[in-house]
């Protein structure tokens, strides 16, 4: 990440700590107010338009969370059941390719 990347990202999240609306103007005054000149201003548009209606501080905070795939009962359980199969499938057919079956080796 660049260095203008990284303080256009920390004064959008001022910005958010604050409770402001983040915009193009509000993001290159913090930055002029903290003396980081080599920032382009396209980059603060880009990121004000990309925050644009969107709670940081809720982004932040669910940024691990699985979203609607924990709201299910049975159906979930059966969800989960699908992938664990086919990391199975792989893990056998991983192991039927293998150069030790046959014959080749590190140092042959």
């Amino acid at each position: 990440m660049s260095t203008a990347e990284l303080a256009v990202s920390y004064a959008a999240l001022i910005l958010a700590d604050d409770g402001i609306e983040i915009t193009a103007d509000k993001i290159q005054t913090i930055l002029t107010a903290a003396k980081v000149q080599e920032v382009e201003p396209i980059w603060a548009s880009i990121f004000a338009k990309a925050l644009e209606g969107k709670d940081v501080k809720d982004l932040l905070t669910n940024v691990g969370s699985a979203g609607p795939a924990a709201a299910g009962g049975p159906a979930a359980a059966g969800g989960a059941a699908a992938p664990a199969e086919a990391a199975a499938e792989e893990k056998e057919e991983e192991k039927e390719e293998s150069d030790e079956d046959m014959g080749f080796g590190l140092f042959d």
